[in-house]
Formats: structure tokens, C-alpha cells, sequence
């Protein structure tokens, strides 16, 4: 049996993380979908987008396979912001 999870759910609580770490893998999981949607919408090739973004071609492959891992929330963000994908922190207390 396979658990599903709802839009707007976040995926890492399901699968046991921490509260506060599955906010920031799912912050993460977001920029990294955002980029990689921006990089198929601009057409560009990985090597491309590599020269947009001001990284190599291997870590652009990285992105698009979704290699989160190797990815901070600060490099995705600054990615994202030299896409010219606008993004706002939100901060709540926490529960």
C-alpha cells in the first residue's frame, strides 16, 4: 500500500522528516521545480542555462535531475534570482 499525498501537502512530513526540515526541503523541492520549468520554458540547453546562471553545465544537470542534495536553499535562491524569478520569504510562528 502506497500513501498519496494531496496538493499542497507537504511530501517530507509524510515520508517522517521533522517539521522544520521538511519546510526546507520543500522550499527547496519548489525552486528547484521553478528553475528547471524556467529553463524548459527559455528553451535553453543545459549549457545555456549554465552561462545564465553563472554555473557549469554539470551543475544545471544536476537541477534537472533533481539532485537535491547538492543544492543549499541560499544557492537556489540566488539561482533563482539571477533567473529573474521573483520570490518572498515568508515568516510565521511556528505552531
Amino acid at each position: 500500500m502506497t500513501d498519496t499525498v494531496k496538493a499542497g501537502e507537504n511530501l517530507f512530513l509524510t515520508l517522517g522528516f521533522p517539521p522544520y526540515e521538511a519546510e526546507l526541503l520543500q522550499c527547496r523541492a519548489e525552486l528547484m521545480a521553478r528553475l528547471r520549468l524556467w529553463i524548459a520554458e527559455q528553451q535553453l540547453t543545459q549549457t545555456e542555462a549554465a552561462e545564465k546562471l553563472g554555473v557549469t553545465q554539470a551543475r544545471i544537470s544536476d537541477l534537472v535531475r533533481g539532485h537535491w542534495k547538492k543544492f543549499s536553499l541560499d544557492m537556489l535562491l540566488t539561482l533563482a534570482g539571477r533567473a529573474g524569478i521573483k520570490f518572498k520569504v515568508i515568516l510565521d510562528q511556528a505552531a
